[in-house]
């Protein structure tokens, strides 16, 4: 049976919403409807279209070429459609309602609470619920609105909005230097205490250092005299002297103004190309809540200065 054209927009929802979220039972809840009319608004699109969309199985759903394809057209379509209401009724929105939001610890203690009253106060009618976790996580699959993470995601299903770049040097507390010198070259570094990261996960977060030919070798740190879990910790393992630790920008600005600590081997260390990011899910219509919550944060981070600070500035903080 092909779908007439009442028919095109449901199914198109029905599929877009498998794609993202794996399966039909789970598009069947976040349309409403059941299962079973997701699976037949599918196979009336593909019916239609004379291909097949998506080979699926009892566990899993795997778009075909064709599938790809029709899929990044179908939200385009979407969009537009979604956009003709939205510039309509957008005016008449109430910002009211829960905005569910995922961040990192330290970030999120950090920059996102002490924005929170600014917020609340611009829309008292939103309600928070943030969840603090490191770990990854699956935004569609989980229920996120939004979420602030380290790194651009490649994922057809998230938007991805730069908040700041998240840069690194290497630091040491000034009585840390005094007493064990300050490094001149990478080999300098065998006979320092070395502060490492290692997340949960068993991960170990390398130093980008820099070689003569230009490439980066990240064999630091080697046997580390002390390893935390969190890289907020090891800016202040650094401060109290402990050793030598690669500290992001933005956690140890406040700590190289009030020169409690000072950045080494900056020639020889690279800053990375990592960004903090605000993603939502994909959709084509953005709730007024998400999106009054989503610029409300843009443009506050915008203008926070710890975490725009200019790498070519740092230059007056090196030992």
């Amino acid at each position: 049976m092909k779908l007439d054209a009442s028919q095109r927009i449901p199914a198109m929802l029905s599929f877009i919403q498998a794609a993202d979220r794996g399966s039909f039972a789970a598009a069947a809840r976040a349309l409403h409807i059941s299962a079973a009319a997701v699976s037949k608004n599918v196979a009336g699109l593909e019916q239609t279209l004379g291909v097949r969309l998506m080979n699926r199985s009892t566990r899993s759903l795997q778009l075909t070429s064709e599938g790809q394809t029709f899929l990044e057209n179908a939200r385009a379509a979407i969009d537009a459609l979604d956009h003709a209401v939205e510039s309509v009724s957008r005016q008449h929105a109430e910002v009211e309602g829960q905005v569910r939001i995922s961040t990192g610890n330290a970030f999120g203690q950090h920059y996102l609470l002490p924005l929170l009253p600014k917020l609340r106060q611009r829309h008292p009618g939103l309600r928070l619920a943030i969840d603090f976790d490191d770990h990854r996580i699956d935004m569609v699959r989980d229920g996120y609105d939004l979420a602030l993470r380290g790194g651009m995601i490649e994922d057809s299903s998230i938007i991805s909005r730069a908040v700041c770049p998240l840069h690194t040097i290497l630091a040491a507390a000034p009585s840390y230097l005094e007493q064990h010198g300050v490094p001149q070259q990478i080999s300098d570094l065998d006979h320092h205490k070395q502060i490492a990261v290692r997340f949960l996960n068993g991960k170990m977060t390398t130093w980008n250092l820099k070689l003569r030919q230009g490439e980066i070798n990240r064999p630091y740190p080697r046997e580390p005299d002390l390893t935390v879990s969190a890289p907020e910790s090891a800016v202040q393992a650094a401060v109290m002297g402990l050793g030598i630790a690669q500290v992001a920008v933005h956690h140890s600005w406040r700590y190289l103004r009030d020169n409690k600590l000072k950045i080494v081997l900056g020639t020889f260390h690279e800053a990375g190309n990592r960004q903090m990011v605000l993603q939502y899910p994909h959709r084509a219509l953005i709730a007024p809540r998400v999106k009054a919550t989503v610029d409300f944060l843009l443009e506050e981070l915008a203008q926070t200065e710890s975490l725009h600070v200019p790498l070519a500035s740092l230059a007056a903080f090196h030992a």
